[in-house]
């Protein structure tokens, strides 16, 4: 690490040392979103410095995202939302890299556009394509932060294969699409805390919510959370539904 990197660094090493910088280096985070989840997610993890972003969107930005979705201006209205983004995420932090993956992500094509990667962030909007994302973490066994939002509210739990419930055992339906109401904050709160649980995982330091799904309510101004159990002979982490 050079002296410009601990100086950028230095409140982080701070708290987790040399060490512990070097390993956010070294991390490869793939985030599936380049909306309102995934602004606040890829903005926190490049400032923090990890060293490579894989970001996944096929869409375009449109002017009702532009309330949330603040990787992207006026400007880029009607461009590919992952272009949009790594341009910001590179002036905000020319030391990282930044991949982009300009597709939809689907069942056929997950396994060779995804590259190697130490964690998964879920940033979707809709639950068909989180369930793919499930399914593709449990196979290859990396960690998947899960985070979603609506209205004033939102969640997040930490999906470790083998160990926790994995996105089916929590969610087994799927609903149906709908266009759903969000505050810009919402998704601020719940990015910044999928990034902390990302960070926490990758140095090591702090306890996870494994098994635990952790939920904010932006009208009352307070978190609560439950306790997650595996379902029983479930069909994608083959869980027997014991607690955890």
């Amino acid at each position: 690490m050079d002296k410009m990197e601990r100086e950028k660094y230095s409140r982080q090493i701070l708290l987790f040392g040399e060490e512990g910088q070097e390993k956010l280096k070294a991390a490869k985070v793939f985030v599936a979103g380049a909306g309102g989840l995934g602004s606040p997610v890829s903005t926190y993890l490049a400032i923090a410095g990890i060293g490579k972003i894989i970001l996944a969107d096929f869409d375009t930005v449109d002017s009702t995202n532009l309330n949330r979705q603040f990787l992207h201006y006026e400007k880029d209205v009607g461009r590919a939302k992952v272009e949009s983004a790594k341009e910001k995420l590179l002036l905000m932090n020319p030391l990282i890299e930044v991949e982009i993956i300009k597709e939809m992500l689907t069942e056929s094509n997950i396994d060779y556009l995804v590259p190697e990667c130490d964690i998964i962030i879920d940033a979707l909007d809709n639950m068909e394509t989180r369930h793919i994302l499930n399914r593709f973490s449990i196979k290859r066994s990396i960690p998947l932060i899960h985070g979603a939002v609506t209205g004033y509210d939102g969640q997040v739990t930490t999906i470790i294969p083998g160990k926790t419930p994995c996105f089916y055992c929590i969610f087994p339906r799927i609903p149906k699409k709908e266009v759903f109401p969000i505050l810009g904050a919402t998704p601020g709160i719940i990015g910044s805390i999928q990034v902390s649980e990302a960070v926490k995982f990758l140095t090591g330091k702090g306890k996870l919510l494994e098994g635990r799904l952790l939920f904010w309510n932006g009208l009352s101004g307070s978190f609560s959370e439950i306790s997650l159990a595996k379902l029983n002979n479930c069909p994608v982490c083959g869980s027997n539904g014991e607690k955890v």
